[in-house]
């Protein structure tokens, strides 16, 4: 089961594919469904959709604001888009995707899917508040999918996941003539960095390097690109978010700003 991850649609324009998304949730295990603000929010519209299994997820349906809000509380959120190419850089296809999704929540991280609205997707501000992309291959005259059979589509890339997971656990038990292993207690200072911490600690970065003239005052964040992209790499963790954070403000604090 999927538990620890969550959908997140954004801008939704029609309550139907909402429900019909919930319906692929449950199909499939996902425990949240969270909404960015939707267009049109009707329960009862998204009800005969979502049938009876999904009705529980529309039963604690969260709306948010802004998709800033919503990633807060998140360590890892794989943004969906069907275009590729620019600027846009750890493009996964979509079994890598469930893959790292998956690790994720089996370290008992939280971990969110997002997708865009029906008509125009994600909004390139909106993928940069994500982890890494994700792209769903079609065929090139049809690169449009619903956005309930994209919710269903990466929902299975990572049951599958899942399931190939469980087995090697099992197989691993096995191996080793003994009981279940159980997953490591994770203490507050080494869990993963949420993506709230990770966007305090790329302003503050941005502040202090251009405080100390590393960074031009125009346009900085072009040229914080790969500093964000080196961090989400890492997959920072909450000790060194600490450490970086320190010495941000001791460089604040050497040079009295």
């Amino acid at each position: 089961m999927l538990r620890n991850l969550s959908v997140i649609l954004v801008r939704t324009r029609f309550p139907e594919n909402i429900g019909m998304a919930a319906r692929a949730m449950a199909n499939m295990g996902a425990s949240e469904l969270i909404l960015v603000r939707p267009e049109r929010w009707d329960k009862d519209k998204a009800t005969p959709l979502a049938t009876t299994q999904g009705l529980a997820l529309l039963d604690a349906v969260r709306v948010e604001e802004s998709l800033e809000a919503a990633l807060a509380p998140f360590s890892l959120a794989v943004g969906t888009s069907a275009r590729i190419g620019g600027w846009r850089k750890d493009v996964l296809p979509p079994e890598k995707a469930a893959a790292a999704l998956r690790a994720a929540v089996r370290e008992g991280e939280r971990a969110a899917l997002v997708f865009g609205s029906e008509d125009r997707g994600l909004s390139n501000a909106e993928l940069e508040l994500c982890s890494c992309l994700a792209v769903i291959p079609t065929a090139e005259e049809h690169s449009s999918l619903n956005l309930a059979q994209a919710v269903l589509l990466m929902l299975y890339e990572c049951m599958k996941a899942d399931k190939a997971l469980a087995f090697e656990s099992r197989s691993a038990r096995k191996d080793r003539g003994g009981e279940g292993w159980t997953r490591p207690v994770i203490s507050e200072d080494s869990r993963r960095a949420t993506l709230e911490e990770e966007r305090l600690l790329l302003c503050t970065l941005q502040e202090t390097l251009q405080a100390i003239g590393h960074l031009p005052r125009d346009n900085p964040g072009w040229f914080m690109q790969p500093m964000r992209r080196f961090l989400r790499k890492s997959r920072l963790r909450r000790h060194e978010f600490d450490m970086l954070m320190g010495v941000c403000r001791q460089m604040r604090n050497a040079m009295k700003i």
